[in-house]
């Protein structure tokens, strides 16, 4: 992930946060304050050409320190395919996997998903892929795929945990980098 487009804060607050569980986490309570400074405005020296897609990062970045609640509140309220992509991750943490499908149903094709599928692939061509991964060798994102990969490690039924959280870590990125480039 480039960090060059991001300020100082933005940048240190991705670059700091663990990888991305597929469950609820933990949240990190020494970051909280950091978070909740974080306003539209304060997420570029560039003007906003987005609000939403601005909010949407605010939402992202909330998600990412598995504050699921605070992301919650905000892509709740952002009724675009990017609003309803945020809320689906969300849900499948949380977990509500059916849930989850629901607000995936509603992202539709997604712009980051091309780019993620990419990503996806080029990660997987080097794992001993099992029945919940494979999708991970096919051309087009699968987003319900993912739902119930994250559902089968829940219940162990898959061993490729960490390869699903590297996964989880791109997707995460991908959508973030997306909505950003679109805010400003």
């Amino acid at each position: 992930m480039n960090f060059d487009p991001y300020p100082t804060e933005v940048a240190e607050l991705i670059q700091t946060a663990p990888l991305c569980p597929l469950g609820p986490g933990n949240p990190d309570r020494t970051v909280f304050e950091r978070l909740q400074a974080i306003q539209v405005d304060s997420l570029s020296n560039k003007p906003v050409q987005d609000t939403e897609m601005a909010r949407a990062c605010i939402s992202g970045l909330w998600l990412l320190w598995n504050y699921l609640d605070e992301s919650h509140t905000i892509s709740q309220d952002l009724p675009s395919s990017t609003g309803s992509y945020w809320h689906a991750i969300m849900h499948r943490r949380e977990p509500d996997y059916g849930n989850g499908k629901y607000w995936f149903r509603r992202t539709g094709d997604h712009p980051a998903m091309e780019p993620l599928a990419a990503k996806a692939n080029l990660l997987a061509s080097d794992a001993n892929l099992d029945s919940h991964t494979q999708f991970l060798a096919e051309p087009n994102w699968d987003p319900m795929a993912m739902v119930d990969a994250c559902e089968a490690v829940s219940r162990g039924k898959c061993a490729n945990e960490l390869l699903l959280r590297k996964v989880a870590q791109l997707e995460w990125e991908t959508l973030f980098e997306t909505c950003y480039s679109r805010a400003f």
